[in-house]
């Protein structure tokens, strides 16, 4: 994979048919969403049928299992994601037949021209600041659109179009996708070294996030996070370029304080300025989300005491410490964190949810993502896994990449500083090997952004028996 070429918007009203190559995705399914409603004729292949393609089936959509170049169809515009190569069947016809070909990235920046538009970037907590601030502009009534690369729990939903002139959307910056947009806001949650697959080293990553800033409109809104220091450094020539910076975090000087942080079970409370916040989401990391959606909504002209009560109800975004059920006093979440510091931040916030019912043992079972991820960064995986109690490691899950010799999920067990870890080849083995260790009181996370998120469901089963 590559970095993208940035492209000029193309008017929604110019795309005719739209077909996605992918369209199960995520982030592919919520963009079409929008589109159906707003009229646009949609259809796409995937690969399986999935809960997803039913229900773009369910809103207008034609959609088809496998991919065949006839799927096409009358198509004027083909749509896909940087994980499609350009061997497959449907690009290439899209490609001879001189369609018009948008990366998703592209497709989505054409949904949000016209509107007040709000990109949230960052290396991590991109999709859960997204979230909150969704639900928050949900509750004072200004009805955003969104599209988000997850889903939120309260609708099961990733996008929607909605009435209102906002539009939030995640910004990804793996593939330097977000380069496409231009908003009118942007958040900037931070900026660590990730997807070095795709960039050269750290330096270019911070390149790309300097000249995402450069996209935002004139006189729009920058929010950065003054704890990290890269970030801060956007922030700083954000207001070099004239853009209203904004600065939030547990930093002295930050313009909104994340201060007095308080695990409540699940949840927390803290301050910001003169007033508390409360969170149905655990950890530390989860409050400076919430104090970003604050920030950015207030910012924007919304009520404070609507963002607020708001973020009170955000019920949080699957996958992200997603409890999934407890069967015999063992508890079982899920978690979507694929880079060491998101691993690290989850199992912070449940060390804090374990203390506060009275201690247990936490048991990880995590999964590699990529083999290049995994090459790079396999020795700070192990230190983040060496937080839980109970450490049980699978191979790689290699998604759009082949294999590198010699990286597999072995490297990160190995790199657990202590002797409580196990690296399990066999996924199939996984399920009945949690289940076989765990004892009242015990906490399950299954972390990784693969097909571990399978696994709690099993794990639950084989508890249950």
């Amino acid at each position: 994979m590559s970095l993208v070429t940035p492209v000029e918007v193309v008017p929604a009203d110019r795309l005719g048919r739209v077909h996605f190559v992918g369209i199960g995705g995520a982030g592919m399914s919520g963009i079409a969403r929008i589109m159906l409603g707003r009229g646009i004729p949609v259809s796409g292949s995937d690969a399986k049928d999935s809960d997803l393609l039913a229900d773009l089936r369910e809103l207008g959509a034609t959609t088809y299992v496998g991919h065949a170049a006839e799927h096409v169809g009358d198509a004027s515009t083909v749509v896909v994601s940087t994980a499609i190569r350009e061997t497959n069947p449907e690009l290439a016809a899209a490609r001879e037949r001189g369609l018009l070909v948008l990366h998703r990235a592209a497709a989505l920046a054409s949904l949000m021209d016209g509107r007040r538009s709000v990109a949230v970037a960052g290396t991590h907590g991109k999709t859960t600041t997204t979230s909150m601030l969704t639900v928050a502009l949900q509750h004072a009534g200004a009805d955003p659109s969104y599209c988000i690369g997850g889903q939120l729990v309260t609708t099961g939903l990733g996008a929607a179009d909605g009435s209102g002139d906002l539009f939030v959307a995640e910004a990804d910056e793996s593939d330097g996708s977000f380069l496409m947009f231009a908003p009118k806001a942007a958040i900037v949650t931070n900026i660590e070294a990730d997807h070095l697959d795709n960039y050269a080293d750290f330096a270019m990553v911070k390149e790309t996030f300097a000249r995402f800033v450069e996209r935002i409109q004139p006189g729009g809104l920058l929010v950065v996070c003054a704890d990290d220091p890269v970030a801060r450094a956007t922030g700083e020539e954000g207001t070099r370029r004239g853009l209203t910076v904004r600065t939030y975090g547990e930093a002295e000087d930050a313009d909104y304080r994340t201060e007095g942080f308080t695990p409540r079970g699940l949840g927390s409370t803290f301050t910001v300025g003169e007033r508390t916040l409360e969170l149905s989401v655990p950890g530390r990391h989860n409050a400076l989300n919430a104090t970003a959606a604050y920030a950015t909504a207030v910012e924007l002209g919304v009520s404070a005491d609507a963002v607020a009560d708001g973020l009170a109800g955000f019920t949080g975004a699957r996958r992200r410490l997603e409890p999934k059920g407890e069967v015999g006093g063992v508890k079982v979440f899920d978690s979507y964190a694929h880079h060491p510091t998101e691993l690290a931040a989850d199992l912070r916030a449940t060390r804090d949810y374990v203390g506060e019912l009275g201690g247990g043992r936490i048991v990880a079972v995590f999964q590699p993502h990529l083999f290049s991820r995994t090459k790079f960064f396999a020795a700070e995986f192990g230190a983040a896994l060496g937080l839980a109690d109970e450490v049980i490691v699978m191979d790689v899950f290699p998604a759009r990449e082949d294999p590198i010799p010699g990286v597999t999920g072995e490297l990160v067990a190995k790199a657990v500083p202590h002797g409580r870890v196990t690296y399990e080849a066999d996924g199939n083995a996984v399920a009945g090997r949690v289940a076989a260790i765990a004892a009242p009181g015990d906490v399950i996370i299954t972390m990784g952004a693969g097909d571990v998120t399978m696994l709690g469901p099993k794990i639950l089963g084989l508890l249950g028996t």
